[in-house]
């Protein structure tokens, strides 16, 4: 959604054949841009906002229904709050201007360099969405990442990094138990140095136990949530480690034996490639899309989505374009995703995964 404000008054013909064609293409490409969707579609939860930020509140879930006899009561159960995250929003903006003179020249239709910059201005607003939420995702073994000159916050409640080991779990306020989303180990290979063989088997046995860490985590009772993990997010810059999560993910038949077995994650899996993700080692991530939904894990707060205003400039005789928005970016909580390095490098922040 695209809003519109515009200053009356021009009587210039020029002026006023222009704003009509930039106008439209400014709500086109914000609708084919919509509907191809992007990272923060496919990985966060997108929610409209009318505060100055969020606040997410986490509630145990209730106990299960108690046996009565005839005539008694039903035991009580309530909800307590078990943890809360901020997430405020931030203001980006952008402008872009067209000369008084192409203004003149665009009697007849609107300039090619004017349409290019209408249409770049909607991509830039879309690519800012989508590069914030991939920023926030590849960066949160830190507490903080900047982007675009804004401070991201990637902290879940408990104040620790999204991926890190010792994620504590009970009541808001009294602790009672950790647990890591944030591993080491032999995820793609075995074996140190030259002589380390990068294998789809090291990878599908990898793979099962980063499901069932997302399977195993537990509610604020200490209570396995039973999530089923569907998604898997790698870097863009490794074509071996690529090619082998595909196949992993993407055959029917079992790789490495010549059994005819079936491959039990065909079909289980989405496999998503971040492109600005460039690390030197090989390492990924692996969500469950239905308990980042339910436990509001990545977070897109809409507060104003993308308002144009245009004016002249007195001085110079110029059109500019004025776009501006806010909205906020976080992680309500660890439980729905966790991330994997093939390297002992993170020892110190990440737990052995111990396949």
């Amino acid at each position: 959604m695209i809003v519109y404000s515009k200053n009356s008054g021009y009587n210039d013909a020029a002026i006023g054949r222009l704003e009509n064609p930039i106008k439209m293409i400014i709500e086109h490409e914000s609708d084919l841009l919509t509907k191809k969707g992007g990272i923060c579609d496919a990985l966060f939860n997108v929610e409209k906002s009318n505060r100055f930020g969020e606040t997410i509140v986490g509630g145990n879930e209730f106990d299960v229904f108690q046996a009565t006899e005839e005539g008694d009561t039903a035991a009580t159960d309530s909800i307590v709050n078990t943890y809360q995250k901020f997430i405020e929003h931030i203001q980006f903006t952008k402008e872009f201007t067209i000369t008084a003179e192409m203004m003149e020249d665009a009697l007849y239709g609107v300039a090619a360099d004017a349409k290019h910059r209408a249409e770049n201005f909607v991509r830039a607003y879309y690519k800012t969405i989508n590069k914030i939420c991939e920023k926030a995702l590849i960066s949160a073994t830190t507490a903080n990442a900047t982007y675009a000159g804004a401070n991201l916050d990637l902290t879940t409640s408990e104040g620790l990094p999204l991926f890190s080991k010792g994620h504590v779990w009970g009541i808001y306020g009294a602790a009672e138990g950790t647990q890591d989303n944030y591993f080491w180990g032999d995820i793609f290979g075995k074996g140190s140095g030259s002589e380390r063989e990068y294998t789809t088997e090291t990878f599908e046995a990898a793979l099962y136990a980063l499901a069932g860490k997302i399977r195993n985590m537990v509610d604020e009772r200490g209570e396995p949530l039973g999530y089923t993990a569907d998604t898997v997010i790698i870097p863009g810059n490794n074509p071996k480690l690529e090619a082998i999560v595909k196949k992993v993910c993407g055959s029917d038949g079992a790789l490495g034996n010549g059994y005819n077995d079936i491959n039990l994650h065909y079909g289980n899996w989405n496999v998503i490639v971040l492109p600005s993700w460039q690390p030197d080692d090989m390492r990924l991530m692996v969500m469950s899309s239905e308990a980042n939904k339910n436990l509001c894990g990545n977070m897109f707060f809409n507060r104003v989505p993308l308002t144009v205003t245009n004016w002249v400039d007195n001085h110079t005789g110029n059109y500019i374009w004025n776009g501006r928005c806010r909205f906020g970016v976080g992680f309500g909580t660890y439980k729905h995703i966790c991330l994997a390095v093939d390297s002992a490098t993170e020892i110190t922040k990440a737990a052995n995964i111990q396949i």
